[in-house]
């Protein structure tokens, strides 16, 4: 392993059997111990299946990790992202010594430090300050360590007026404070944090990330964050890898292994039809369909063609002052534009809303829509619908070096004479 490679895995694999008993039977343990003896494989790794949690399989064990194989160089931010049940905090929990790989080795140049789960090492019934100690030691710390940056742990976590009271009286968003604190203060070489920073304030969270931001750039150390919010692994990580089913199927540069993320989780298709059962509500929006401009319905446009959305709506009784907006997102989200719409008729009725030609930049995107009346802003609500894709094909404001590198081309001309 060279020296800018800080942590290296290779041929990771963990399985786990299911049931009440996780960790095997005797016959199973007296099996793989014959069969370690005799120098041959263990007999149960042959069977074990792919970890897809929504599926039910004929194998009672699952590969919760299979074959994973990357590596971080000093100073990198790498962002794990995947489903629920991909296999993240698992990866991380091996990585943290927290529980051992079935199969391949993991070699790293440092110490680490983690931060998997809320109040991770916390006695409930000792004060904050007590709990610092206990934990900072459990991490690695020596007392004379923690005591010089005792003050500075305290007021990095905000929680200055509670550090003499028991642990147990903390709110949850209180401990993560907390516990972030003292990890991110260890000065490890790798930090290692789970999803928890979800449980944190909006405060807190923009201070957690500044915090890693300082350790990777001042510190030169390295950081493995996993999270759901698309928002924070951006303006964090540089790197990124992607779980499914407990194997890594991309891994990259972060923005394309987010791109890849979202769009593989976005509902497919051009059209969205509501089902009869739902179509109980006064008013609601019965169906969308992308078209182009002889009517076809597409998910893929090309930059200088026309997007014509058709969106039906029902009405079992008219509500009067009612109207119908519809958002447009690219892949992390954002909006683009909104359009808003009154509904004045007292029967089912179409809608077409036109988007022009060399108006969304290449990219794929969603559409958001609801029914807004006067008692309930979203009186029906239908989100990240109707997937489409733009293409660039070399349109005029390209070729003519009009493209303003955002979310929509800008039309726009440059003025040299004084107004």
């Amino acid at each position: 392993m060279s020296k800018e490679v800080i942590l290296k895995v290779e041929n990771l694999s963990k399985q786990y059997r299911l049931g009440t008993v996780g960790t095997g039977t005797i016959s199973h343990d007296l099996n793989r111990f014959l069969a370690r003896i005799r120098g041959k494989e263990d007999p149960y790794l042959k069977i074990g299946e792919s970890n897809d949690r929504a599926s039910k399989g004929e194998s009672e064990y699952v590969w919760a990790l299979k074959n994973i194989n990357f590596e971080v160089k000093r100073g990198e931010v790498l962002g794990i992202i995947g489903k629920n049940g991909a296999g993240k905090s698992t990866l991380l929990k091996i990585l943290s010594k927290v529980t051992g790989p079935t199969t391949g080795s993991i070699k790293s140049n440092g110490r680490i430090a983690s931060l998997l789960e809320v109040g991770t090492g916390f006695h409930p019934e000792m004060t904050g300050k007590e709990n610092i100690f206990l934990n900072g030691a459990i991490l690695g710390m020596t007392k004379k360590e923690i005591s010089d940056k005792l003050d500075e742990i305290v007021s990095f976590s905000g929680c200055e007026r509670y550090i003499d009271t028991p642990v147990k009286r903390y709110s949850s968003g209180m401990k993560v404070r907390l516990a972030f604190a003292v990890a991110a203060h260890l000065e490890p070489d790798i930090l290692v944090v789970d999803e928890v920073l979800a449980v944190g304030d909006a405060e807190f969270q923009k201070k957690a990330i500044g915090k890693m931001q300082d350790i990777s750039n001042e510190g030169g150390r390295t950081v493995l964050f996993v999270s759901h919010n698309m928002g924070s692994i951006l303006q964090l990580c540089t790197k990124g890898i992607l779980l499914k089913n407990g194997n890594v199927v991309f891994q990259g540069n972060i923005e394309d292994v987010v791109s890849k993320y979202l769009v593989n989780n976005q509902i497919k298709g051009s059209a969205f039809m509501i089902k009869d059962s739902e179509c109980n509500k006064s008013m609601f929006i019965k169906s969308i369909e992308l078209k182009n401009i002889i009517g076809e319905n597409l998910a893929s446009f090309k930059t200088s063609e026309c997007i014509f959305i058709k969106i039906n709506i029902g009405v079992n009784k008219f509500i009067s002052k009612t109207s119908i907006y519809l958002t447009v997102l690219d892949v992390h989200l954002n909006k683009i534009f909104s359009a808003e719409k009154s509904i004045v008729y007292d029967i089912d009725h179409e809608f077409i809303l036109k988007i022009d030609d060399n108006f969304l930049v290449a990219g794929n995107y969603q559409l958001n829509l609801f029914i807004h009346t006067p008692e309930v802003q979203r009186y029906h609500q239908v989100d990240e619908v109707c997937q489409f894709e733009v293409i660039d094909d070399a349109s005029e404001f390209v070729k003519y070096g009009k493209l303003n590198h955002g979310f929509v081309f800008g039309n726009y001309k440059w003025i040299e004479e004084s107004l």
